[in-house]
């Protein structure tokens, strides 16, 4: 619907990035794997200049520095590579029948090692250049729609600015992870200007991305549409269940999140007192809850010139699409396979493993607007490549992955497919057992008797 709009309303096209499940996404420092052990979480948050009173993006990794890392624990990637190969074979041959919760016969040195080094490189003049295109559509989209003023256009005008808003949020994303540039005040500017201008307090959100990348797969520890161990599940009231499981209110869950989290967790992405972060962001967090205040003076006072109706048409309903788009998008990248995929706890996790859990989506048209952000597995294990290499490097380190890659469906031009997806992955992925190591999404049948025969 967007790319529609953006080329017959405003004959604009753009840029073409090729390829299909595309992706972006954002994320941390990540680890070498050995064997299939856990491992330490990263160190504290490194130091931080500041400019402008924005604050630099906090524990981003070069694939260099990742490098160096592995070499602390355990030598060169090489041994790395050799140790996690020899101890996931033994287990591979174990069985003919593929157990996507089992050991990987592989490394990251080795996925790292099969992406072209060109992927690493990233080039802020190029990321800017989407920054610029995504911008001058956004613009030419509210001018078009006011200009004509037709509720013939403004339907179509919402879909596709609200998509609009949603690449803006993929651009901003790329600037938390550091695969925007090399320079972290260049992130951190655009990163907040692009997260503000659509309402995401920018480090706030950052820091509690970065705990999701750090801990994917950990039932427990991850951050963002983790599964509810049976215990917490059954202590909800039904109207909680049916606002997390019923379409269309998860949905729009983003919001609230931002401000409480998901159920079992405590903590505000504004205050910079909550126990999302450490007692040396709190500065990043006020500078991210000011700017995003800031972005509602100034919606507030638009409203009062423009009147309420109008700001409604040109803003407001465009946002709570981008809103449905994020959590669509960030619910099937970790839901909703065919198989059931696996969570794990304790000394089965590890960020390998977790990581491999995640899943490539194609969305047709949408892969090109929204910045490729379907090419998630790389993205979880590498969060340092720019959303321009994400094709290129999945494709290189497809033999690696193996039966561990899961081949997005493809899509039509536009990913309706994806929404019996959602649909059925939110009626049987309900919760997770309170014991074990290796865990598989459960499905509540008294409350969803029609999908009895999927548990």
């Amino acid at each position: 619907m967007a790319r529609i709009v953006l080329s017959e309303c405003c004959g604009l096209t753009p840029l073409r990035l090729r390829g299909r499940g595309g992706g972006v996404a954002i994320a941390l420092p990540t680890l070498p794997h050995i064997a299939a052990g856990p491992r330490r979480a990263a160190p504290a948050a490194i130091h931080r200049e500041w400019a402008l009173r924005v604050s630099a993006p906090t524990r981003l990794t070069s694939a260099v520095e990742e490098d160096k890392r592995g070499t602390a624990h355990g030598g060169e990637e090489e041994a790395v590579s050799s140790l996690t190969s020899n101890g996931g074979a033994a287990e591979a041959g174990a069985s003919d029948a593929f157990d996507p919760g089992a050991p990987p016969p592989f490394g990251l040195a080795e996925i790292r090692a099969a992406i072209p080094k060109h992927c690493w490189v990233k080039d802020p003049w190029r990321s800017m250049s989407y920054v610029l295109r995504d911008v001058v559509v956004v613009l030419g989209l509210a001018a078009a729609a006011a200009r004509i003023d037709s509720w013939l256009v403004w339907p179509l005008y919402w879909a596709a600015q609200g998509t609009m808003f949603w690449a803006l949020f993929v651009l901003g994303h790329d600037c938390g992870h550091g695969s925007f540039s090399n320079n972290p005040k260049l992130n951190s500017v655009v990163g907040h200007i692009l997260h503000s201008s659509i309402l995401v307090p920018y480090n706030g959100w950052r820091i509690s991305h970065r705990t999701h990348h750090q801990n994917h797969g950990h039932v427990e520890k991850d951050e963002s549409w983790h599964p509810l161990p049976q215990r917490l599940y059954n202590s909800l009231d039904n109207m909680t269940k049916k606002l997390r499981f019923t379409m269309p209110f998860p949905m729009l869950a983003f919001p609230l999140y931002l401000f409480a989290r998901s159920p079992g967790k405590t903590g505000s992405h504004f205050n910079p007192s909550s126990n999302l972060f450490q007692p040396n962001e709190k500065k990043d967090v006020i500078t991210s809850t000011a700017s995003w205040l800031a972005m509602v003076g100034i919606l507030a006072g638009l409203t009062f010139v423009m009147g309420p109706l109008q700001m409604l048409k040109l803003y407001a309903v465009p946002y709570v699409i981008f809103v449905m788009w994020l959590d669509f998008v960030t619910y099937l990248h970790h839901h909703g396979h065919e198989d059931k995929l696996p969570w794990y706890r304790g000394k089965e996790w590890s960020y390998l493993r977790g990581g491999l859990t995640t899943l490539d989506r194609d969305y047709g048209w949408i892969n090109n607007i929204h910045h490729d952000i379907g090419t998630h597995v790389i993205h979880h294990l590498f969060p340092q490549i720019p959303h321009y290499h994400l094709i290129e490097a999945t494709e290189a380190a497809k033999p690696v992955l193996g039966k561990y890659y899961k081949e997005p469906e493809k899509s039509d031009p536009l990913p309706f497919h994806l929404l019996g997806v959602l649909a059925q992955s939110l009626k049987s992925d309900n919760y997770v057992s309170d014991t074990g190591d290796v865990v598989y999404y459960q499905t509540d049948s008294k409350t969803n008797t029609s999908a009895q025969s999927s548990d």
